[in-house]
C-alpha cells in the first residue's frame, strides 16, 4: 500500500530513487546570526549597568611586589642558615623593614569624570600597605632656599610659614624702601618664564634684577631656570594655570584649575604646581579669566594662599576678578597689572604704554606693568629703564610696590 502511494505522488515519467527526504532547519542563517548579535549586546548592557567600577575604562597599571627574604641578604643566598645566622638576620630585619618603608611611594588615581582618589602604596615593607609618614624624603632644595619654609607633600616640597616667618618676606628681593616710601615707583613683572630655557636666559641676564620675574610650572626643569634667576638677585613669582573663559579650545596646561572642579580637587593641582620649584615670594594667575572670577572656586586658594605667607599678583586680564577682595579679607600682600605693556607687540606701542606707565606713577605714586618675554619686550624695556632716574621714577620689585600700595 505503501509502494503504490509512493508510486501516485511520483512525477509522470520519472522513476522514484532511493534518497530520503532533507532535512531543513527552522530559520535561517540571517536570523541565527541576529539572535547571536542581539545577545552580544543584552550582555554589554548588563555589564555597563550592573558592573560598580568607578574606574571602568581608565588605563589600568599592575605592579607586582616582591618582598625579598632575609636569606637574600646574606652573602651566600642558596646555601641554608645554620640557628645563629637566623638570629641574626632576624635581628636585623627590623633595621632592613625601617629602609624600606622611608623607600615607599603614594601612587594616587583620580577618577577624571567623577574625582574619586584611590591612593595605592608601593614599596611598604610592613605589608600593610601603609606609608611611614612622619620620614621626610630628601630635599633637593634650591640654593639659597630656607628649609624651615618648607613643608612636604605628595608631590614635594611646597612653601610655609615657620617661626612667623613668611616666604614673602624671606624671598622679596632687597630694594630701598625709604626711598621708595617718597618716590614715584613702578614695577614690571615679566611672565610665562621657564619654558623656554634661551628666553628666559634673556630676561634673567639682560634686565635689571628690580624686575620680578615669574615662572610658569611646566618646562623641562623649571626650578634650575628659577635658581639662576634667584642667583642673579631677581625676586621671583610663580604663575598658576587657571581657567580661561574659552577652554579647553585655550588650554593653559597639565593641571589647570577648574570651576567645574570642587575645592578638594583643586586643592590638590594647586599642592602640585607649588611643588614645581621654590624660593617665590608669591603667586600669580596664569591666563584664568573665568577661574578668578568665581569667588567659590577662587576663595580656597586664595586662602590656602595667604596661611602659607604668599602674595598674589593678579595679571589684570579680567576686570571681574575677585582676588583683590579676597586677598584683602586675608591680609595678604597683593597687587594688580595696571598696563600690559606688549599687548600690541611692536616698540611703537611698548613704548607708548610705558609713557602711561610712568604718568600713571607720578599721578599715584605706584604703578604695575605686566609683559611677556618676547625679544621685542626685553629690548624696549632695557632701554626704557635706563631712563627713569633722569625723571625721577624709582624701579622696584614687585614686593616693594605692594608693601607701598598696603602702607598708603
Amino acid at each position: 500500500m505503501t509502494e503504490a502511494a509512493d508510486e501516485l505522488s511520483t512525477p509522470l515519467g520519472q522513476k522514484r530513487t532511493g534518497k530520503t527526504r532533507r532535512y531543513r532547519l527552522p530559520f535561517t542563517a540571517m536570523q541565527a546570526l541576529a539572535v547571536l548579535l542581539g545577545l552580544v549586546l543584552v550582555g554589554f548592557v548588563g555589564v555597563v549597568l550592573f558592573n560598580d567600577n568607578p574606574l571602568g575604562g581608565e588605563p589600568v597599571a599592575h605592579i607586582a611586589l616582591r618582598k625579598a627574604s632575609p636569606a637574600a641578604t646574606t652573602p651566600d643566598s642558596h646555601a641554608p642558615a645554620a640557628p645563629a645566622e637566623a638570629a641574626k638576620a632576624a635581628a636585623k630585619a627590623p633595621a632592613a623593614a625601617v629602609d624600606a618603608k622611608s623607600d615607599a611611594k603614594t601612587v594616587t588615581i583620580i577618577d577624571g569624570s567623577s574625582g574619586k582618589r584611590q591612593d595605592v602604596v608601593i614599596g611598604a615593607a610592613d605589608g600593610t600597605g601603609k606609608a611611614d609618614g612622619d620620614s621626610p624624603a630628601p630635599v633637593a632644595a634650591m640654593t639659597g632656599v630656607d628649609p624651615r619654609l618648607l613643608e612636604k607633600s605628595r608631590y614635594g616640597m611646597i612653601p610655609v610659614v615657620a617661626d612667623g616667618l613668611k616666604p614673602f618676606t624671606a624671598y622679596a628681593a632687597d630694594a630701598d624702601r625709604t626711598k621708595a616710601a617718597r618716590t614715584p615707583v613702578v614695577a614690571i613683572v615679566l611672565g610665562g618664564l621657564g619654558v623656554g630655557a634661551a628666553k628666559t636666559a634673556d630676561a634673567i641676564m639682560k634686565l635689571p634684577p628690580a624686575v620680578t620675574l615669574a615662572f610658569t610650572p611646566y618646562g623641562a626643569d623649571p626650578g634650575k631656570l628659577a635658581e639662576r634667576a634667584r642667583a642673579q638677585r631677581h625676586e621671583i613669582l610663580l604663575q598658576i594655570p587657571m581657567e580661561p573663559f574659552d577652554y579647553p579650545d585655550n588650554d593653559p596646561g597639565p593641571q589647570t584649575l577648574l570651576t567645574t572642579l570642587g575645592a578638594e580637587q583643586n586643592l590638590d593641582r594647586f599642592y602640585w604646581h607649588l611643588s614645581r620649584l621654590q624660593g617665590y615670594a608669591g603667586i600669580a594667575n596664569f591666563m584664568g579669566a573665568r577661574f578668578i572670577a568665581s569667588d567659590p572656586v577662587m576663595q580656597p586658594i586664595i586662602r590656602d594662599a595667604a596661611k602659607r605667607g604668599l602674595g598674589y599678583f593678579d595679571d589684570g586680564s579680567t576686570p571681574r576678578s575677585v582676588a583683590q577682595s579676597l586677598a584683602s579679607a586675608q591680609g595678604m600682600p597683593f597687587a594688580k597689572a595696571d598696563f600690559t605693556i606688549d599687548a600690541v607687540p611692536t616698540s611703537a606701542e611698548i613704548d607708548r604704554t610705558l609713557v602711561k606707565l610712568e604718568t600713571l606713577a607720578k599721578e599715584r605714586g605706584t604703578a604695575v606693568g605686566v609683559a611677556s618675554a618676547l625679544p621685542v619686550s626685553i629690548e624696549r624695556l632695557g632701554a626704557w629703564i635706563k631712563t627713569l632716574d633722569s625723571k625721577g621714577i624709582m624701579l622696584v620689585p614687585l614686593t616693594t610696590a605692594m608693601l607701598k600700595s598696603k602702607s598708603s
